[in-house]
């Protein structure tokens, strides 16, 4: 038998299922089921999906997140549109080209903006750079909620942007790789920071909230989800078994699960911060607001805290570190790791 490994924070995705994840998982391994979505456990978290979002919208599932996002805005573009991100959207910098290719190249353009969050302002000024036919044009705005910084955007921001969108005639796609949390740290409803904000199309994300594999993806606009499971089975993305998707996702949302991992995984991070604030020689980088903590340590730490096992990215710069709280992270762990982290400062320290 393999060892179980200690809790990390490099990723929510380090995390194994939640217990709500496995019974619904092992509820619908009784017996047999129709395919490739066909089921009803399909059916019942559909609905659950309309039900939560307060709308009737079209529901998909995939395996992953890249797919998600790429599927997803190559069915708001033509190959010569193009996409207007954050400069650090996780379309760009960490889907290895996956929009462009499942669009056939619709080009990312990027703006930029405080914190991770796109501004009104930098939408308007990609829109507008060039309107003739030697450009591609601009069509869809991509925006990830939480960002990749760990901040959120407020609902008057994205009320804001939705208006830059009506008015240059863009379609707005969500990137939710963590949205549970951003619900959870905002106490807004979902209907309230998608749809209701000019959102069309939101990539819900399973994994990183305590499924084993598996995302959502909801047209709100449902007229752009026109033949989109072709789209997904062209692309290796229509599970035969789609019940093993789609039942850990109804786990999450009858139970309401879904929410209560990611008030768990809030108050962790935020925990987190609490103590590292209280060490000289810590710095936080951006403002906490979900479950992400960015820090900026001395070099020296960093290396100490690899000498002892941790694992966490470091992305932001040399000395920016980021360190994700999940579902099943624990106060003792945290403590763990503040406490190696004040040994690694203090010894960094001249």
């Amino acid at each position: 038998m393999l060892p179980i490994n200690p809790e990390q924070f490099a990723s929510d995705n380090y995390s194994g299922m939640c217990p709500e994840v496995v019974d619904y998982m092992l509820q619908a391994n009784a017996g047999s089921a129709p395919a490739y979505g066909e089921d009803l456990w399909t059916q019942k978290a559909t609905d659950g999906f309309r039900e939560l979002f307060e709308t009737d919208c079209e529901v998909f599932f995939v395996f992953n997140g890249t797919a998600a996002n790429a599927l997803s805005l190559a069915a708001l573009c033509q190959s010569y549109h193009s996409v207007i991100c954050h400069e650090t959207a996780h379309v760009e910098t960490d889907e290895c080209g996956a929009p462009e290719f499942a669009s056939n190249g619709s080009k990312l353009l990027l703006g930029k903006g405080p914190q991770g969050k796109l501004t009104p302002a930098a939408i308007e000024s990609i829109v507008q750079r060039r309107n003739d036919v030697h450009y591609p044009k601009p069509k869809v705005i991509s925006l990830t909620q939480a960002t990749e910084l760990g901040t959120l955007y407020q609902v008057d921001e994205l009320l804001a942007i939705r208006e830059v969108a009506q008015r240059h005639n863009l379609r707005i796609h969500m990137d939710g790789a963590r949205f549970a949390n951003a619900v959870a740290a905002m106490g807004c409803s979902p209907a309230e920071l998608t749809w209701k904000c000019g959102v069309d199309v939101l990539c819900f994300c399973g994994t990183k909230n305590g499924m084993a594999v598996g995302e959502a993806i909801l047209f709100f606009n449902k007229a752009l989800a026109e033949d989109f499971e072709y789209r997904c089975k062209q692309a290796g993305q229509l599970a035969s078994k789609m019940r093993f998707i789609s039942a850990p996702w109804l786990g999450l949302l009858e139970t309401g699960a879904w929410l209560k991992n990611a008030q768990h995984a809030n108050r962790c991070a935020a925990y987190l911060e609490s103590q590292l604030l209280q060490i000289d020689g810590v710095q936080i980088l951006f403002p906490r607001e979900a479950n992400a903590v960015f820090v900026k340590l001395p070099e020296p730490a960093i290396e100490y805290l690899r000498s002892q096992n941790w694992q966490f990215y470091t992305f932001i710069g040399s000395d920016g570190v980021r360190f994700m709280c999940s579902w099943a992270t624990t106060q003792a762990r945290i403590d763990e790791l503040v406490r190696d982290i004040r040994v690694g400062v203090a010894a960094a320290s001249p």
